[in-house]
């Protein structure tokens, strides 16, 4: 009897783990005008918590190759968010600046961006509702 409750309980448990998996909609971020090929494309899905601080709520990564690379982002959550994605051409996971404090490398986020400062939430922000959507950034 007690396998089977076991065996009963692990079965309930994997039901609403799988349902829980396929919750939230699909963020797809198209970078455009990437200059080069070799790095990787690295992008973050943030929230204002994270944003500009470190690795976002999900993460997400591909080869980088001249010309467009999709990142996707599954199972997102209502909310209010930011996309940030860099070029690391180097492969070293950071973005890499010259002794004044530019990057080096190509960045962008979703929205607006600042020419004149750092990216900032505000400009960047966007709403993930039910509904599957893609962002293009350009670099």
């Amino acid at each position: 009897m007690k396998k089977l409750t076991l065996v009963l309980v692990l079965t309930i448990i994997g039901f609403t783990t799988n349902a829980q998996d396929d919750e939230g909609a699909t963020v797809t971020v198209v970078i455009e005008n990437v200059l080069s090929d070799g790095g990787t494309i690295l992008g973050g899905l943030h929230t204002s918590d994270t944003f500009m601080k470190g690795q976002g709520v999900i993460s997400a990564m591909a080869p980088a190759k001249a010309g467009e690379v999709t990142l996707t982002f599954e199972n997102v959550e209502a909310g209010t968010f930011a996309v940030m994605v860099m070029h690391d051409v180097n492969d070293n996971k950071q973005m890499d600046m010259d002794p004044n404090g530019m990057p080096k490398e190509s960045y962008g986020t979703s929205g607006e961006m600042n020419m004149y400062g750092p990216p900032s939430f505000d400009l960047a922000k966007f709403e993930v509702t039910d509904t599957d959507q893609e962002i293009r950034i350009r670099f």
